[in-house]
């Protein structure tokens, strides 16, 4: 016996919903246990709604036998359809969207996420999120989404990506995520290897561009589109493939959980089971630094281990406003998002186009977001104070380094110089470096509090930015990190991959020593590797960085290979990246550094000259990018005889530079070698 509810094919039959009575169905016995939909209707071409079982619905067994349950669901979130119902006891959250629950009972009608740019725009309280992530699951569930198939999730940031995202895991389903700005053929690959079944989209606008070279290679089920108007849809493209819209599947799962409000004895009787931990809970494709893209499986411990400690971190509180603009498919997006909506804080979503806006309109605690953000926030300030009069100039760049300066000093007396040796001073030798530092600084914090006043106030107003930055996805460039520091915005610095979660280390809020990517966070263990033989080295030297803990990943979809090559037997997973450990010290200029985690470029990536020097790339191009010349630098090795280096020019700077050179032709326009000169002077410089 099961519960079924009418699937509408249109607009108009939305009505058949609206009495929510169950339809108990007693299949026969010669039936398959497994019942595959007939196809849906799609607005593009209307006709008769099939009434439709939900696909992993099973048949009466005889009593001696025990009934195989139906479906999976989140054990605290959708006790309901658990035996026992609502009075389930879950001590602490089994799968990630067991969040919601907790969440909409601490902060029902505090506003969890503001989406002011798309049609129409949306603010959801933390209630009324809980009720749609529920509603589009059980939408889901209706139209036939089982357990662990696999649904393709391909769209951007925005709230119904968030409430797809949570819906498909409740269902105990596995989405596979991308954004719209990847390749047809990318997409196609990650939907073929992944054994996808049905496909989400963004808007009837991407799903056009896909539907010549990518709709008629897959097999879908069926399409939710979760932004706009799905009678725009390619006719053609859709006419064997049922097409709901998001509200469709919505108010499909609001009346079927209606109707198993008035009926809650259907939504249990062993019809469904719990999601557990180890269940995966994501397909994460990444080709790291190149080859074929691994599909990365995230279980729901996996990501539950980033939402229960991250707040180490990150101590948001209700009422923090976070600013969200990374694509919410990269595992550092989704799992910082998943942990601050744990704690009562409101999101609001925003583009490149309008971050600048909307950092001064919103004035966001915090943001998390990737080193280009941070580098474009810096290069911006550098322009404005450019531009300035020569004397406002002058004066800024003068106080700013007189900032830099108190810094450096500041770091002497406080123990956080970051350095690889693991022989601490003498005492005599520290304390009069440490007297000589807090004189220094002294004589400086006049002049510092006065740059606060003129210069750094302004920047603030404009930026926000009120509690932290947080950085993640890349080296942040050490003069990005010393200039935020030096005008009073904290930034910290962290670091992770995809196949952990992704942090497993960053820098806190009280001990934020720049260089470094941090201490590592808790259940998570990490240890350097000499290249060659694969011995643990000491604290201070450098090797490969190896990571073991809750956050590491349960492998590679369909690629026993890969896995084996990159977790070894005993759990370590071989990040390929190379970095040393901070030694400890008791006592010294480094004393509060030890144990934190210092980056140095990828194994693959560095460059052996015929002289035996090793060479780290990162190192050259992190210089060259301080230069407001060089927008983009890859170093590269010739004939492992000499370096070289692809330099994308930053057009707008060079012109200004070769005015000030007056290199400028008659047409205003500037000749190829006269920019390589000034590119050759900027790297000499």
């Amino acid at each position: 016996m099961l519960l079924a509810s009418f699937v509408p094919s249109s607009s108009g039959q939305m009505a058949a919903l609206r009495s929510p009575l169950p339809l108990l169905l007693h299949r026969p016995a010669a039936l398959p246990l497994r019942l595959r939909p007939r196809p849906l209707a799609s607005s593009v071409r209307p006709r008769r709604a099939p009434r439709v079982v939900p696909r992993c619905a099973a048949s009466p067994r005889p009593s001696s036998l025990e009934s195989p349950p139906r479906g999976k669901c989140s054990p605290f979130l959708d006790s309901a359809l658990l035996p026992g119902g609502n009075e389930l006891a879950v001590h602490e959250w089994k799968a990630v969207p067991d969040i919601w629950r907790t969440a909409a009972e601490k902060y029902a009608d505090r506003v969890a996420l503001v989406d002011p740019y798309h049609d129409p725009p949306s603010e959801l309280t933390y209630k009324q999120l809980e009720q749609q992530i529920l509603d589009f699951s059980h939408g889901l569930r209706v139209i036939g989404v089982a357990p662990d198939e696999k649904v393709a999730l391909f769209a951007d940031n925005s709230c119904r990506w968030l409430v797809a995202d949570q819906g498909i895991m409740a269902t105990g389903a596995i989405n596979v995520v991308r954004g719209t700005r990847s390749s047809d053929e990318e997409l196609f690959q990650i939907y073929d290897h992944s054994e996808s079944t049905a496909l989400v989209v963004d808007s009837p606008q991407f799903f056009n561009r896909l539907a010549e070279s990518f709709i008629s290679r897959i097999n879908a089920r069926f399409i939710v589109v979760l932004w706009g108007d799905k009678s725009s849809l390619n006719s053609e493209a859709v006419k064997d493939i049922p097409v709901y819209d998001y509200n469709d599947i919505t108010k499909l799962g609001q009346e079927n959980r209606n109707a198993l409000h008035h009926f809650p004895e259907q939504g249990q009787l062993g019809a469904f089971e719990a999601i557990t931990p180890e269940d995966v809970a994501t397909l994460i494709y990444t080709s790291g630094t190149g080859g074929t893209p691994k599909g990365v499986m995230l279980t729901h411990q996996n990501l539950l281990h980033q939402i229960n400690n991250l707040w180490d971190v990150v101590p948001a509180v209700p009422g923090d406003r976070f600013l969200s603009m990374l694509p919410p498919w990269h595992a550092y997006e989704r799992s910082t998002e998943y942990f601050i909506f744990t704690h009562g804080i409101q999101q609001v979503y925003t583009t490149v186009k309008y971050l600048k806006a909307d950092l001064q309109q919103y004035q966001p605690h915090y943001i998390i977001s990737v080193p280009l953000v941070y580098e474009t926030l810096y290069s911006s300030i550098q322009r404005q104070i450019s531009s300035s009069s020569t004397a406002r100039k002058t004066v800024a760049l003068a106080l700013i380094k007189i900032s830099l300066l108190y810094m450096e000093a500041k770091k002497i007396y406080e123990g956080t110089v970051l350095s690889n040796n693991p022989v601490e001073p003498s005492s005599i030798s520290y304390m009069v470096n440490c007297l000589r530092a807090r004189i220094v600084a002294a004589l400086l914090w006049p002049l510092h509090n006065l740059a606060k006043m003129l210069v750094y106030k302004k920047i603030h107003s404009s930026i926000g930015i009120s509690k932290a930055g947080i950085s993640g996805g890349g080296s942040l460039p050490m003069h990005v990190d010393k200039f935020f520091e030096a005008i009073g915005i904290k930034v910290q610095n962290g670091y992770g991959l995809t196949e952990t979660s992704p942090v497993v280390a960053a820098r806190r809020p009280l001990c934020n020593v720049l260089g470094t990517v941090g201490n590592p966070i808790k259940h998570t263990e990490i240890k350097i590797v000499d290249i060659e033989t694969g011995e643990v080295l000491p604290d201070g030297s450098k090797g490969i960085v190896k990571i073991k803990g809750l956050p590491v990943m349960k492998g590679y979809y369909k690629n026993p290979s890969a896995t084996n090559k990159a977790v070894d037997q005993d759990g370590w997973f071989d990040t390929g990246d190379i970095g040393w450990i901070a030694p400890r010290c008791a006592t010294g200029p480094s004393r509060k550094c030890g144990g934190q985690l210092v980056l140095e470029g990828r194994a693959k990536d560095t460059i052996v000259l015929t002289t035996g020097e090793n060479v780290e790339p990162a190192e050259l191009e992190e210089a060259a990018s301080r230069s407001n010349l060089i927008d983009q630098i890859m170093v590269i090795g010739q004939d492992r005889r000499r370096l070289s280096a692809i330099i994308v020019p930053n057009n707008d700077e060079v012109l200004a530079a070769a005015k000030r050179k007056s290199s400028l032709d008659g047409n205003n326009g500037l000749a190829k070698d006269k920019v390589l000169n000034l590119v050759y002077d900027e790297l000499r410089t």
